[in-house]
């Protein structure tokens, strides 16, 4: 007898509990208009549902190589580093650390566990360090021990690992965040045009 639980027919993998698919919608989320209106990324991809961040730790730390490569800073140079968990409805979603260079936000409410409406991105405005333009690096694998322990995937699940940088106006690396997604429960979404 055939199996057809995976054929073209099977619909969509089942998600963590009930839980609804969550589109992510980069352009919007990323677009000027909701930092302006100091509403946060997530609100373009959920709507009304139930976000909680857990786990929030806010510290100062040492750049490491790829921090400070992917900011232009030194090895060693210090960092805020925002590390926290995402829960929509009930559910670990997404693992998110960013990292900051601390000479320029260390006395802001970034280096505050809560940021203020608007979050990181409205306070590095308030800096005079708006980010603009952002790059997104996407790649899918294994998830590490921590990560499958904070995230729960299922088993044998990979992760999807999304590296971001926002930069000025002048083309000044201000932000670079490590997020880590359980894929069964994302659908990203870019809108692409020809420049």
């Amino acid at each position: 007898m055939r199996d057809d639980s995976t054929g073209p027919d099977a619909g969509p993998p089942p998600v963590k509990g009930a839980l609804r698919p969550i589109r992510r919608l980069a352009n919007r989320r990323l677009s000027a208009a909701n930092r302006s209106a100091g509403r946060s990324m997530w609100t373009a991809d959920l709507g009304d549902r139930p976000l909680t961040v857990a786990d929030l730790d806010v510290h100062e730390a040492p750049a490491s190589a790829p921090v400070a490569q992917a900011l232009g800073l030194a090895v060693g140079e210090p960092v805020v580093v925002r590390d926290r968990l995402y829960v929509v409805e009930g559910e670990p979603v997404q693992l998110a650390t960013s990292y900051l260079p601390a000479a320029l936000v260390r006395d802001s409410a970034i280096a505050r566990p809560d940021t203020g409406p608007g979050g990181v991105c409205a306070r590095l405005a308030e800096l005079g360090l708006r980010p603009v333009r952002f790059t997104e690096e996407l790649r899918v694998r294994p998830p590490s021990r921590t990560e499958a322990t904070r995230l729960r995937p299922g088993p044998s699940a990979p992760v999807l690992e999304i590296c971001r940088t926002a930069f000025t106006d002048e083309g000044r690396a201000v932000e670079w965040t490590r997020m880590v997604l359980d894929p069964a429960v994302f659908v990203l979404e870019y809108q692409l045009t020809d420049a």
